[in-house]
């Protein structure tokens, strides 16, 4: 008896410790994907302030229309190229090729998600940008983990605690803090028409919300780096293959001009993929971090971007944040304290099986 008893103690502790090393891992990869995404808002605000881009910003509303759909088209094929690159590094292109195959159960989900993460949020989040600013765009993607954790529990039933929740909440307060005055101030000097910006930041929260909770649940079948390189393909499709060959042939506008002079311009192209690189390995640690985590964690931590936003604005600037940024870093980083310590019995566990029918 005392053998066994001795096999069971050592078995239940190595079983501890991977669950640990779990959820360790993924809140590593949840952070990661915040610094990276707060990385990749200065490059993909600079792109409006291009000479290929910046008429339309200042333009005819169907002109920022215009200029929104090449930037978002163009960002996509860079993200695509860093994500194939990744494959190659991992040695996982045959896992690229078997996942695809999989159209039924696993990659018509990852296009869905494309759908949701692209054309609607990240062209939703250059609108906002461009229409109103980076400022704004930032603080209106923070509520995407209400929608993705809302989304995860009524979808497949993933359990959030009370505790997790206020950790959700206090994060989320802390990126409006960080954001608050400079949103009001771009408020108040906000011209005619910018409904589409506000519609755009509606679009971030929604579509990334969205994205999260199908991810989440597909990659409990499927490779995370595998699945979003079909999402980074299904995304350029969305784009290369049917918005823009739909844009020449309905409309006159110059899309041809518009790209050539974007990709004949070095300092554009460098900004191109420089918010390529960053999104698309943003993109890689937040789906790994979702079945470590769950979908609700792991976008409350990547929620985090906030802080790292306004760490780089900082620096590339050289102007010292004022007393919201201090407020706003000490409530996202106690938000995800809150998050952290929960009992690893609670995080073990982030999906409830529903109850079979008789």
């Amino acid at each position: 008896m005392s053998a066994s008893s001795g096999e069971d103690a050592a078995l239940q502790g190595a079983r501890s410790r991977y669950h640990a090393g779990r959820i360790r891992w993924g809140f590593i990869w949840a952070l990661w994907s915040a610094v990276l995404a707060g990385a990749w808002y200065i490059p993909a605000t600079a792109l409006w302030f291009e000479p290929a881009f910046s008429s339309g910003r200042e333009g005819t509303v169907s002109m920022f229309l215009l200029t929104a759909t090449v930037i978002a088209a163009l960002n996509a094929l860079t993200m695509l190229l860093f994500a194939f690159v990744w494959l190659g590094v991992l040695g996982k292109i045959p896992d690229y090729r078997r996942t695809v195959r999989q159209v039924r159960s696993i990659s018509s989900w990852y296009m869905v998600a494309a759908f949701f993460g692209g054309p609607m949020a990240l062209f939703g989040g250059f609108l906002a940008m461009g229409f109103i600013g980076a400022v704004f765009a930032a603080v209106a993607g923070l509520m995407y983990p209400i929608v993705g954790a809302v989304l995860a529990r009524l979808w497949y039933h993933e359990k959030i605690t009370l505790r997790a929740a206020i950790g959700i909440f206090i994060i989320i307060a802390g990126g409006i803090t960080i954001f608050g005055p400079g949103l009001l101030a771009e408020f108040s000097g906000t011209g005619t028409g910018a409904w589409l910006g506000y519609l755009g930041g509606a679009m971030t929260a929604i579509g990334w919300g969205v994205e999260g909770a199908i991810a989440g649940r597909v990659m409990d079948v499927s490779d995370p780096d595998a699945g979003l390189a079909i999402r980074f393909t299904a995304e350029a499709a969305y784009w290369l293959v049917l918005v823009l060959p739909l844009v020449i042939l309905l409309t006159d506008f110059p899309v041809l001009s518009l790209v050539i002079q974007a990709l004949s311009t070095p300092t554009t192209v460098a900004m191109l993929l420089l918010a390529g690189v960053s999104f698309a390995f943003g993109q890689v640690t937040w789906y790994r971090s979702f079945p470590l985590i769950g979908v609700g964690r792991g976008q409350a931590v990547g929620d985090l971007y906030a802080v790292f936003t306004v760490l780089f604005v900082a620096a590339f600037t050289l102007q010292m944040p004022d007393w919201n940024f201090l407020l706003g870093l000490v409530l996202a980083v106690f938000g995800g304290f809150v998050m952290f310590t929960e009992r690893d019995s609670v995080l073990e566990v982030v999906r409830a099986l529903p109850a079979e029918s008789d």
